[in-house]
């Protein structure tokens, strides 16, 4: 993990969700569970984070920003579905506006269900990502040193 030095940064967006794992990504940042001490870092910019947590579905309003978010992440990235709502679109699902899970607008690498998603599942699948991230750098120098990007 050299690469990224074992300090990911990551941005929490909230999709549409009734805030249950909002309030457990909140968690992850207290004494108790401490997720800092992995060397991760909340920033409120994506420009700057290498980790998407995303919560809550993917409706009409919120498509296009969900889009940007992601556009605007550097690479490599990787984007973390946090919840039942975010995998499936759950108790939203059968809404007018409702489109699904964060995968209807853009890639997901990690899926945690639940409802609400326990704060260690959510460390668990950052720390998981940072091999994503890692994976995803040695496929690009790959790429790059056969003349593909």
């Amino acid at each position: 993990m050299a690469f990224i030095k074992r300090s990911p940064w990551i941005f929490h967006y909230d999709g549409s969700s009734c805030n249950g794992c909002d309030i457990e990504i909140l968690a992850c940042l207290t004494p108790m569970y401490d997720v800092e001490r992995f060397g991760v870092i909340n920033t409120g910019n994506p420009k700057h984070s290498d980790i998407l947590l995303i919560t809550g579905s993917i409706n009409t309003q919120n498509q296009q920003v969900v889009k940007t978010i992601y556009e605007q992440m550097g690479y490599p990235k990787a984007v973390i579905a946090v919840g039942t709502c975010a995998t499936s679109g759950h108790f939203f699902a059968e809404c007018y506006n409702t489109l699904g899970g964060v995968d209807t607008t853009i890639p997901v690498d990690l899926y945690i269900p639940g409802c609400a998603v326990r704060p260690e599942a959510i460390i668990d699948s950052v720390v998981q990502s940072l091999g994503i991230l890692e994976e995803k750098h040695k496929r690009r120098q790959g790429a790059q040193k056969m003349g593909a990007v």
